[in-house]
């Protein structure tokens, strides 16, 4: 059953990447739709009651509008040939001697320079790697606190990796989050979202250093070898060369931002095949049989939200006769929607897809950089704030420190300024826009 799963994850993949040529939607929807079928019994729940009400959202357009169903179905086999190319590029890097040798040189330095080291370097690893960076990093630092045990500096080093990827949904052009948003707001740049957020990022990273605890009685080793200037000038040319094609593929060629980041990510993951078979090496290709889950919350909330966005947009005739002054108000309270749903184990995909899917079809098209903002930032500080997020729970496993401390204890006063800004700068940027 395993190689069938594969199998057809490939094909899904392959269909996402042959997007513009006829019948590739309906194959690539299909294909997601049987891997994750086969692979039911292996689901967790919240994968299942997505896809269950991606069904539904079927049935209802069956009965509503079947011209529903080809936008519907094209948006999930673009989304999930997204996750599925990404999850591809983060196996073959993850074998690299580069990201090894640099994710090893982040723990060196003074406790203040090792914390802004391991953060910062966690969101840009983040950027190709989505979820690797966490296993990759998140691996050194469970390596320390069974060799050396509990400590301050393993805390701050757990702190420092969960926050550093927690704000890569807000500022990384592959990410699902930044994907995701463009998607249910075309009317948004790329370059307009990434401007507001990529210095809100920035600017949370630099908040933790004020929660964290102090390291003065023990300071953690530093690393046995340092990785020199090469391997992160390489890998750094390799991050730039992959959003250089997004914005090659969705700016001058007008592909969807979707189908340019798969475009992308296929493109360099063919480029290290290519080395390695000129370096008489053939790495097995990657498995994907156990990327149900995955294929079933990226697929199932992208069909719903295009479902539900077709059926709100049906029902409008003309501008809605909302006050202009609550687009504001509906713009701050989004981050705060994401992280209220996240504590209440709701993956953000799912929240993403009903928010851009409803709001974006009756939002004012010049204020649209406010909703992008508030979903984007939301998703950020759900990722690193909340204790049912992916990234906390592979950190638990890894580290032993438990994702209820790492959310409530360690992060909660960042996350409620983190919420405070976000929505205040959404709404901010919607006032000026609306």
């Amino acid at each position: 059953m395993q190689p069938i799963r594969s199998a057809l994850a490939y094909v899904a993949l392959i269909a996402a990447i042959l997007a513009l040529f006829p019948g590739m939607a309906g194959l690539g929807a299909g294909a997601v739709s049987l891997a994750v079928i086969l692979g039911w019994r292996d689901m967790r729940r919240v994968p299942r009651a997505v896809f269950l009400v991606a069904g539904l959202a079927l049935v209802f357009a069956l009965g509503r509008d079947p011209g529903l169903i080809g936008t519907a179905a094209g948006n999930m086999s673009r989304l999930a040939g997204l996750i599925l190319a990404v999850m591809l590029l983060s196996s073959v890097l993850s074998r690299t001697r580069d990201l090894q040798q640099i994710s090893a040189s982040l723990f060196g330095g003074n406790p203040s320079a090792r914390y802004l080291s391991l953060a910062f370097g966690t969101s840009l690893v983040s950027i190709p790697l989505n979820f690797g960076s966490v296993a990759v990093v998140g691996s050194l630092v469970g390596e320390r606190v069974r060799s050396s045990g509990d400590s301050p500096a393993t805390r701050n080093a757990t702190r420092a990796v969960l926050r550093g990827f927690g704000v890569s949904p807000t500022f990384s052009p592959l990410s699902i989050s930044v994907v995701l948003t463009l998607t249910l707001l075309p009317g948004l740049g790329s370059l307009d979202l990434l401007l507001f957020t990529v210095p809100f990022s920035a600017a949370l990273v630099l908040c933790g250093l004020i929660w964290r605890e102090s390291e003065t009685d023990q300071q953690m080793e530093t690393p046995e070898s340092k990785a020199g200037l090469a391997p992160w000038l390489r890998f750094g040319a390799l991050i730039l060369a992959i959003c250089a094609g997004v914005f090659v593929f969705s700016q001058w060629y007008q592909l969807s931002y979707a189908h340019a980041v798969t475009l992308s990510c296929m493109a360099a993951v063919l480029g290290a095949r290519l080395l390695a078979w000129s370096r008489k090496t053939n790495p097995p290709l990657v498995n994907m049989s156990n990327v149900s889950n995955e294929l079933a919350i990226v697929g199932g909330s992208a069909f719903i939200g295009s479902v539900i966005s077709g059926a709100v947009l049906g029902q409008i005739s003309g501008d809605p006769a909302v006050p202009t002054w609550l687009w504001p108000v509906i713009a701050a309270c989004i981050p705060w929607i994401f992280f209220a749903a996240g504590l209440a184990g709701i993956n953000p995909i799912v929240v993403g897809t009903l928010a851009g899917g409803i709001l974006g079809v009756i939002w004012p098209d010049n204020a649209l950089i406010g909703l992008g903002v508030g979903m984007v930032t939301g998703w950020g500080i759900t990722a690193f704030g909340t204790p049912f997020a992916a990234n906390a729970l592979i950190m638990e496993r890894l580290t032993g420190y438990a994702a209820m401390d790492a959310s409530f204890r360690w992060n909660l006063r960042l996350s409620l300024v983190g919420l405070i800004s976000a929505s205040l700068l959404a709404a901010a940027v919607t006032a000026l826009r609306v």
